[in-house]
C-alpha cells in the first residue's frame, strides 16, 4: 500500500500550495488530505469545489500506477426554464455565468460557495434568490435553507449572528411570496414572522435612527466605514418593516402591520450621510432616503464600477437603474462581472479580485473562484433592462417596462411563472424606433410601459407594440455589428 496527497484547487497556483502558506486552508472543505490506496484498489476522495488537482506519492522507493482519475459533478438536474439573449456578447456571457454559478451552489441547501462556505448565508443568498427564481422557478433548496436559518435562530438571536441578516429573511420571504404566490408557505412563517417584526420595531430611536445591536453588518469593505454602517442599517431597517407591513396585511394582522408603517414612517424622518460608500447610498435609494439620479450622478456613476462589491453589487445596479441610467448600469455590469471573465472566470468570484493578472491566487483567506452572491446579475438583468417584474403575488398581475438604453438594441427573454410562460422580445431599429413584443400567460395579465411614456393596460396572450423614434435609442451599427441585428 502507498500514501498519496492529494490537493484540491481553484487555479494551479492553489493545487500547489501546502496548507498553512499564504493562507491555504480546509475550511468548509478539505482540500489538502493524504490517502492510503491499495493494489487495483478504487478509492474516492471527499467532496470539494476545484477546477485541478495534485496527486503526490509520499511513500519512497514506491511506485504507484494510475489507471485512471475521475472527476464526479454532483448538481440538481435541473431544466434551464429561464432565458436571456441580447445584442451584446459580453451581457450573454455574464447571464450564462451568473446562471451556471447559481445551478452549481443548489446542493443539499443553497450555499456559499461549492468549495469555501458551504453554509447557508440568509443575506448573501437574498439576491442569489432572485437568479433562481428568474431561471428555474420556485425550488424546494430555497425553503429548506430559509427554514433551516429560521429554526436555527431562536427570536433574540440573530441569523448568522448578524442582525442585519434576519432583515435579509424578511425581505427573502417577501420576494418568495411575490414570485411565487404560496400563501400556505407564507402562513407557516407567521409566528415567527410576527415576533421578528415585534422586535425590530424596538429597535428605532425617537429620533428615527436606526439602533441595531451587533452584529452590525452590511458588507465586508464597509465593516470599518461606521456612516456606512448606520446608513446601510437604516435603509435595510426601512425596507424590512416596509415590506413586513405587506406581508402582515396578508396574514390578517392590521395592527402589527401599522405598527410597522408607523417605525418605518419615524426612519424615514432620519437620514444619515451614506459614508462615500456605493453600497450604502445603493440601499439608501432603494428605501427611498435618497434622491436616485442626485446619488447616481455625486457617487455611484462616478469611476464605473470602481467601489462595487459582493452580493451588494445587484443593490447598486438597481439603484443606478432607478435614477435611469440604464446604459451606465450594463456598463458597470461589464467592467465589474465581465472582468472577471476576461480573467478566465468560469463561475463568479467570492470578491471581483480573486484572482491576479499572473494567475495566481490573491492574498487573502476569504477567497474563492465560486461564489454565488455575484450572480444576482441575473435579476438585474429581467426586472431592470427587459423590464419585467410581478405587480401581484404570483403574477397575476405583471409590468412589462422595457429599458433598452443605447447600449442594446435587441433582447429576448422568458420567464416561467406560476401562470406559465412570459415571453418578451424588443428592438431598436436604425431610426431608433423601438418594437416590442411577446406572449403573456393565459390567466396572467400586464400592464406596459413603452420608453417613451405610452401606457397598455390588461395585456394578455399575444401582443406587439411599436413607439415612434427616440434619439435617446440611436445606436450607431458598425463593421462589427452581426448581419442579424442590421
Amino acid at each position: 500500500r502507498v500514501n498519496l496527497r492529494v490537493r484540491f484547487g481553484e487555479s494551479v497556483s492553489e493545487a500547489l500550495t501546502p496548507l498553512g502558506v499564504k493562507n491555504a486552508g480546509c475550511d468548509h472543505a478539505n482540500r489538502d488530505s493524504v490517502i492510503n490506496v491499495g493494489f487495483l484498489s478504487a478509492n474516492e476522495t471527499n467532496e470539494s469545489g476545484f477546477r485541478f488537482i495534485y496527486v503526490e506519492l509520499l511513500d519512497d522507493d514506491m511506485t504507484v500506477t494510475l489507471k485512471a482519475v475521475q472527476a464526479i459533478l454532483i448538481y440538481r438536474d435541473l431544466d434551464y426554464r429561464g432565458s436571456f439573449e441580447c445584442s451584446d456578447p459580453e451581457i450573454n456571457r455574464i447571464w450564462q455565468t451568473a446562471v451556471y454559478t447559481a445551478h452549481l451552489n443548489m446542493q443539499e441547501y443553497l450555499w456559499d460557495g461549492v468549495k469555501r462556505d458551504r453554509l447557508v448565508w440568509i443575506g448573501d443568498m437574498q439576491t442569489e434568490v432572485m437568479t433562481i427564481l428568474s431561471v428555474f422557478g420556485a425550488q424546494d433548496v430555497v425553503t429548506r435553507s430559509m427554514d433551516l436559518v429560521r429554526d436555527e435562530t431562536p427570536i433574540g438571536t440573530w441569523m448568522n449572528g448578524i442582525s442585519s441578516y434576519s432583515i435579509w429573511w424578511l425581505l427573502l420571504q417577501h420576494d418568495w411570496y411575490m414570485y411565487t404566490g404560496d400563501r400556505d408557505y407564507l402562513g407557516e412563517q407567521r409566528g415567527y414572522m410576527t415576533e421578528l417584526l415585534r422586535l425590530l420595531c424596538t429597535y428605532v430611536g425617537e429620533d428615527g435612527s436606526e439602533q441595531l445591536p451587533e452584529s452590525r453588518f452590511i458588507d465586508w469593505p464597509n465593516n470599518a466605514n461606521e456612516e456606512a454602517k448606520h446608513a446601510g442599517l437604516q435603509s435595510m431597517l426601512v425596507l424590512g418593516l416596509g415590506r413586513g407591513a405587506e406581508l402582515m396585511r396578508v396574514l390578517g394582522d392590521d395592527e402589527l402591520a401599522q405598527r410597522c408603517d408607523d417605525v418605518s414612517a419615524r426612519l424615514m424622518k432620519h437620514v444619515p450621510p451614506c459614508g462615500g460608500s456605493k453600497q450604502a447610498a445603493s440601499l439608501m435609494v432603494c428605501a427611498g432616503l435618497g434622491d436616485a439620479k442626485q446619488i447616481n450622478r455625486e457617487l455611484l456613476s462616478v469611476g464605473g464600477a470602481h467601489g462595487y462589491s459582493t452580493f451588494l453589487g445587484y443593490y447598486t445596479l438597481r439603484a443606478v437603474a432607478l435614477a435611469g441610467d440604464y446604459d451606465g448600469a450594463l456598463n458597470s455590469m461589464k467592467q465589474y462581472w465581465g472582468g472577471m471573465l476576461d480573467m478566465g472566470a468560469t463561475t463568479f468570484w467570492e470578491r471581483w479580485n480573486s484572482l491576479l493578472p499572473d494567475g495566481h491566487l490573491s492574498g487573502t483567506g476569504m477567497n474563492s473562484l465560486n461564489h454565488y452572491a455575484y450572480g444576482s446579475v441575473c435579476e438585474a438583468l429581467v426586472s431592470r433592462i427587459a423590464g419585467l417584474m410581478p405587480e401581484s403575488p404570483g403574477w397575476d398581475m405583471a409590468r412589462i417596462q422595457p429599458h433598452p438604453g443605447a447600449a442594446l438594441h435587441r433582447l429576448d427573454m422568458a420567464f416561467e411563472s406560476p401562470r406559465g410562460r412570459f415571453e418578451i422580445g424588443w428592438r431598436v431599429g436604425r431610426d431608433a424606433a423601438f418594437t416590442v413584443s411577446g406572449c403573456v400567460p393565459q390567466g396572467g395579465r400586464a400592464r406596459g410601459i413603452l420608453p417613451g411614456g405610452t401606457a397598455y393596460q390588461d395585456i394578455s396572450g399575444d401582443f406587439r407594440f411599436r413607439c415612434a423614434p427616440l434619439p435617446a435609442l440611436v445606436h450607431p451599427f458598425g463593421s462589427d455589428t452581426p448581419l442579424a441585428d442590421i
